[in-house]
């Protein structure tokens, strides 16, 4: 699914046109990319959460050149579903 078919399926649920249905799903990703730039986690209830987490330096490898090199400790952010979200998940959705 896409951010357009996302839009679309709201426009049709709701009967709100289409621009205002991408404006304000546009606006709720930049909301959530801005609380996680300014280093404030979002959270959902029922849905999930938006964190930041932190990798540790570690020490890798660059094979074309066979050299050690370092990489620094980074932020990175990432999405934990709730539990009701993880759930409905297994029970509806067929393993493949």
């Amino acid at each position: 699914m896409t951010k357009a078919d996302i839009v679309t399926r709201i426009s049709e649920k709701l009967g709100i046109e289409k621009g205002d249905v991408q404006a304000t799903v546009e606006s709720f990703m930049d909301e959530v990319k801005a609380s996680l730039e300014n280093g404030d986690n979002v959270y959902l209830r029922g849905f999930g959460s938006f964190i930041i987490k932190t990798r540790a330096e570690k020490t890798g490898r660059n094979i074309s050149k066979n050299t050690t090199i370092k990489i620094p400790a980074h932020n990175i952010p990432a999405f934990k579903p709730a539990k009701v979200f993880v759930e409905g998940v297994k029970s509806n959705v067929e393993v493949k």
